[in-house]
C-alpha cells in the first residue's frame, strides 16, 4: 500500500486542531476539554467529544464548534438554527421585493412572476413552522438563564452573610463576588442576544406580511393612477354652453287671473270676449244717455 497524505482525511486534521484544547462557550464560560472526535466513513467529522468533568463526556455536533487560537468555542444550537432561519427568510423577502419591482416595470412578466411568487410564499410557510420551534427554544433558554441568575444572586447574598458572620474572610467574599459577576455578565450577554434574535424574527414577520400584501396594494395604486390619468385627459365631447352669470334673472311670470262661473275656471279667450262685450255695452249706454240729454 502506498503512502496516503493525511490532509485528504478530515479525522487527522480535526484531531490535530481540536484534541486537547479547552472548550469555552461564546460568553467565556469554561465547559471542558476536547478528548477526541467521531468521523463518518468519508473522514468528515460528525461530533466532538468533550470531557465536561462531573457531567461526563458530551458529544457535540462538529458544526457547533469553532477553533480560535488555543481554545475551541462552543456555539449553542439555538443560535445556529435562528441565524439559519433569519438568513433564509431575509433572502426570501428580498427576492419577493425584487420580483414585485420586476412586475411593476414589465407587466408582461406577470404570469411568470405569479408562479415564482407562490414558490417563495410556500417557502416562507415552511420557515414559519421552523420559526415556531425556535421561538419555543428561545423562551425555554431565557427561563433557564433566569433561574441561573437567581441562583447566582442567592450565592452572592449567602457569601455576604458568611462574611458578616465571620465564617469567611472579606477577601474570600470579594473573590466570590468577582467570579459571580463574570458569570452574571455571561448570562446577561446571552439573554440580550436572545432578545435581539426574537426582535429580529418579529421584524421579519412584519416584512413578510407587507410583501405578501404588496400585489393587492399595487393593483389598487395602478387603478387610482389610471383613473387620474383618464380624468386629466382632454374631453373629445362638445361642451354645452354655460349660462352667463352677468345677465339679470327674469322675473317669474304671474299666472293669469281666472274667473269662475259655477266654480269652474273660464278659459282665457272667453274672458277676453266677455270683457269686450261689457265695454261695448257701457259705450252704447253712454251714447244713449248723451242723446237723451241733448233732447
Amino acid at each position: 500500500m502506498g503512502y496516503t497524505d493525511p490532509k485528504n482525511y478530515g479525522m487527522s486534521n480535526n484531531n490535530i486542531a481540536l484534541v486537547g484544547k479547552q472548550v469555552k462557550d461564546m460568553y467565556g464560560t469554561y465547559i471542558g476539554r476536547v478528548i477526541g472526535t467521531i468521523t463518518d466513513i468519508d473522514g468528515t467529522t460528525q461530533t466532538v467529544g468533550i470531557d465536561c468533568g462531573s457531567k461526563g463526556l458530551q458529544q457535540i455536533p462538529f458544526e457547533q464548534v469553532v477553533v480560535q487560537g488555543d481554545f475551541v468555542i462552543f456555539i449553542p444550537k439555538w443560535r445556529l438554527e435562528s441565524q439559519r432561519v433569519l438568513r433564509e427568510k431575509g433572502l426570501t423577502i428580498r427576492r419577493l421585493k425584487a420580483l414585485m419591482n420586476i412586475v411593476s416595470d414589465n407587466d408582461e412578466m406577470k404570469e411568470d412572476a405569479e408562479i415564482i411568487h407562490e414558490k417563495y410564499k410556500s417557502h416562507l410557510s415552511t420557515l414559519e413552522e421552523t420559526e415556531k420551534q425556535i421561538k419555543a427554544k428561545l423562551e425555554s433558554r431565557l427561563e433557564e438563564l433566569s433561574e441561573q441568575m437567581k441562583s447566582i444572586k442567592m450565592l452572592i447574598f449567602d457569601a455576604k452573610v458568611q462574611c458578616k458572620s465571620n465564617e469567611i474572610s472579606e477577601q474570600t467574599f470579594e473573590s466570590v463576588k468577582t467570579l459571580s459577576t463574570e458569570l452574571i455578565e455571561h448570562i446577561t450577554h446571552e439573554s440580550a442576544e436572545i432578545s435581539n434574535v426574537q426582535r429580529r424574527i418579529t421584524d421579519l414577520s412584519m416584512e413578510v406580511q407587507q410583501v405578501t400584501e404588496l400585489p393587492k396594494e399595487k393593483l389598487q395604486e395602478s387603478a387610482v393612477i389610471y383613473l387620474n390619468t383618464q380624468n386629466n385627459e382632454p374631453s373629445t365631447e362638445a361642451e354645452l354652453p354655460q349660462v352667463p352669470t352677468n345677465e339679470p334673472i327674469p322675473e317669474p311670470v304671474s299666472e293669469p287671473t281666472t274667473n269662475t262661473v259655477n266654480s269652474q275656471p273660464i278659459p282665457e279667450s272667453s274672458q277676453l270676449k266677455a270683457e269686450t262685450q261689457e265695454k261695448e255695452k257701457e259705450t252704447e249706454e253712454s251714447d244713449w244717455l248723451a242723446r237723451m240729454e241733448a233732447q
